[in-house]
């Protein structure tokens, strides 16, 4: 009988796994209140009432964990407090936030879950035929394409713990990975989700169930985001695989990410760190990058027009966009299943928390292909110690290797190419416009065919030049089909959802009707080196 996943162990450690993370934050916060009057808990406490109180001015909802009284309490009280009481306030708001932040996982609804993905399409339409919803289940198994370093993910797996950095375009990304995980053998993990996905009934239900912890991006303040990293660390140090997304947040402008935030990545080092002192088995924690690539992106309308807001600021959560409305989001899943090869998910080749390579035995490797013996990045006197400045710059490098591969794996699909290829063409006809006058003037304006498929070609060789030098991938259409005919598949690809069809077919070749649509696909090539010549930029 092969061995469960160990997140299956996870409800039989759950309160212990939250007593860890309360107890090390205290003790965290208490020792540095001792060596700096800077980081005492008076100021830790001030610093997150005056914070919470800001934001709660602005209104609260059901997510907030303490109202505004709470906090106005506590600032007004907080000069009369003992040291002891500071300390007990301080662990009473630690185990607050580790409980509303932690996951359950229930072995059951995985199982029903991951039976229940390739049928949903047809239950969400009410279909009765269980050969139809059979057939669903096939499809979807045949519209998503698996491709990469599979079986190193598998192999390593197995000698340690994995942490998962996938690109980030669509709220759909985690449901994507997870069956992606389930198709290629790989054992599930726990990710961090953001709390306003927790509000409906159905997907709350799944993911509560399933491993996902709660992130309130709303909370600014020190100690709630010393909860989230000690609570990902504590995680890694017990084996249970994870899932960070390192773009932090939906890419607005569907630019595949260029830096990544390193906060909850840098826990993996910690974890690793402490792995060793503790002389523990199987110590070793791998990054394994993922990239998702789609044809159609559900919320790219609300996405670029938050991008592109003038003001320059946007919105750090949007809680109102297509993933919001079920009914959108079952119309979207629906559709894409007509088309073939719609989504591509391609598994990087592992690192390790250094950004070296790391070959399918776990053996990390130098750029001349010499082995390396990682725990020796963390000695210090002949002894692994952690050091902040030092381990910052080695996740720094890790992001680094992040990126790169993220531009390497990214595939190159239909809608992205021919969409970059006719925002060059508008770049080229509007050459001393910026970026927002390019989108003002050219809705509805005409691109010839000779004039679209003479672009195409030339974004297609480029692309295949990059392809040949390893340095990003290529969709089965986009090796297969010529520039007439990719231009045909994206055009009936963009008229399938979208409020406007993007690009539209026309007798004598395409009409522009969704500009920002078609600058947010056609960014998807500028990020990985390709440049539309656009001289504004988002």
């Amino acid at each position: 009988m092969a061995q469960q996943p160990r997140i299956f162990q996870f409800m039989e450690e759950r309160e212990d796994i939250l007593a860890d993370v309360t107890e090390r934050v205290v003790r965290d916060k208490v020792t540095a209140s001792y060596r700096d009057r800077a980081q005492s808990l008076e100021y830790v406490l001030n610093e997150a009432a005056y914070l919470e109180m800001q934001r709660l001015e602005r209104g609260s909802t059901a997510l907030d964990l303490h109202p505004f009284g709470y906090w106005q309490d506590l600032a007004r009280d907080l000069h009369n407090l003992s040291d002891v009481e500071k300390t007990r306030t301080v662990r009473a708001l630690t185990s607050d936030y580790a409980h509303d932040v932690a996951g359950r996982f229930t072995p059951n609804v995985y199982r029903f879950a991951t039976k229940l993905l390739p049928l949903g399409l047809g239950t969400l339409f009410n279909t009765n035929n269980l050969d139809t919803l059979l057939h669903h289940g096939k499809k979807l198994a045949e519209r998503v394409i698996l491709s990469g370093a599979i079986e190193s993910w598998r192999r390593l797996a197995e000698k340690g713990t994995l942490i998962v950095v996938p690109t980030h375009s669509s709220n759909l990304d985690s449901l994507a990975v997870g069956w992606a995980l389930h198709e290629a053998g790989l054992p599930p993990v726990t990710y961090g989700a953001g709390k306003n996905l927790f509000t409906s009934p159905v997907t709350s239900f799944f993911m509560h169930n399933l491993g996902a912890y709660k992130v309130d991006r709303r909370i600014r303040h020190t100690l709630y985001k010393e909860v989230l990293k000690a609570y990902s660390e504590v995680l890694l140090e017990r084996g249970y695989h994870s899932l960070f997304f390192p773009g932090g947040t939906r890419s607005r402008s569907n630019q595949v990410e260029k830096k990544v935030k390193l906060g909850l990545l840098g826990t993996g080092l910690s974890a690793y760190a402490r792995n060793l002192q503790m002389g523990k088995p199987n110590a070793e924690i791998y990054v394994c990058p993922l990239t998702i690539n789609y044809h159609l992106v559900l919320e790219a309308e609300t996405l670029i027009e938050d991008a592109l807001r003038q003001d320059g600021g946007h919105r750090y959560i949007i809680d109102d966009d297509e993933f919001s409305r079920p009914k959108e989001v079952a119309t979207f899943l629906y559709k894409m299943m007509q088309l073939e090869y719609t989504t591509y998910i391609r598994f990087g080749e592992p690192l390790d928390l250094f950004g070296n390579p790391v070959d399918a035995n776990g053996t990390s490797r130098d750029p001349r292909g010499r082995p390396i013996d990682t725990a020796r990045y963390l000695w210090r006197g002949g002894q692994v110690v952690q050091d902040g400045d030092r381990d910052a710059e080695y996740t720094r490098r890790c992001g680094q290797a992040i990126t790169k591969s993220f531009r390497q794996n990214t595939v190159v699909v239909s809608t992205a190419l021919v969409a970059h290829a006719a925002w060059r063409l508008v770049a080229h006809r509007y050459p001393g416009a910026d970026l927002f006058q390019r989108l003002r003037v050219c809705r509805g304006d005409h691109l010839s065919q000779a004039d679209l498929a003479a672009e195409v070609d030339a974004v297609l060789d480029a692309c295949k030049f990059l392809a040949a030098k390893g340095e990003l991938q290529l969709a089965h259409d986009v090796q297969r089909l010529n520039a007439l005919q990719l231009v045909e598949a994206a055009q009936r690809i963009f008229a399938m959802y979208h409020s406007a069809p993007v690009l539209r077919a026309t007798s004598s070749g395409s009409e522009i009707q969704h500009p920002r649509l078609l600058y947010y696909y056609a960014n998807r090539l500028e990020s990985i080196g390709l440049s539309t010549t656009s001289k504004g930029a988002v």
